[in-house]
């Protein structure tokens, strides 16, 4: 469950619909859906490589669980941080320039800006790497299964943005954004907090 409601607090499903129905205006239902559909399918592909290969990356680069511990709850904490501020985070949100940019060709923004960074960021890929860390069978199933559903929740979001729009209004999208926050902020300091103690352990 820890995991999962980890993907919901970063990935907030409500608010980047909002994200979605401004890039993706004036465009036929049938595009928004190939364009939702394959969204989550790149930042499934992202996260199961990072997930599934964890442990082959920090041998490769010479880290260790407590320390990436440590920096994946500082980086997943400022993200909470900037959205209990009511701010777009840059290491999860795109630029506008980047947004409008992408937004010319219709397709393209299923992978940039929405498969990554919006869906699939570095505090997304921190979760994953951090919950798989150890590399057993269970951990990755318990991670990859979390991130399916979280991407089937996603795409529901994307195609029914515009009435979660219109029901919950922007402020309604404020406050469900801020109250990801606080939980991504305390689960980034519980984060820190299991590095510190590997680290000292260690």
């Amino acid at each position: 469950m820890t995991v999962f409601m980890a993907f919901f607090a970063i990935m907030n499903p409500v608010a980047n619909a909002s994200l979605f129905i401004g890039l993706t205006q004036g465009d036929e239902r049938r595009l928004r859906r190939t364009i939702a559909l394959r969204s989550v399918l790149v930042a499934f592909a992202i996260v199961a490589v990072f997930a599934i290969g964890g442990r082959q990356i920090f041998s490769i680069f010479g880290i260790t669980l407590p320390a990436f511990r440590i920096a994946g709850g500082l980086m997943i904490g400022a993200i909470g941080y900037h959205m209990l501020q009511g701010e777009a985070s840059s290491m999860h949100q795109p630029s506008k320039e980047d947004a409008v940019q992408s937004n010319k060709a219709a397709l393209d923004i299923a992978i940039a800006p929405l498969g990554i960074p919006v869906l699939a960021g570095p505090g997304t890929i921190a979760t994953a790497m951090n919950f798989a860390a150890e590399s057993t069978l269970l951990e990755i199933t318990r991670v990859l299964s979390a991130f399916a559903l979280m991407c089937i929740i996603t795409f529901g979001a994307f195609m029914a943005g515009q009435s979660l729009t219109r029901l919950l209004g922007q402020n309604g999208i404020k406050v469900i954004s801020r109250l990801m926050g606080l939980i991504l902020a305390v689960i980034g300091v519980q984060m820190v907090i299991e590095g510190i103690r590997g680290a000292v352990a260690g």
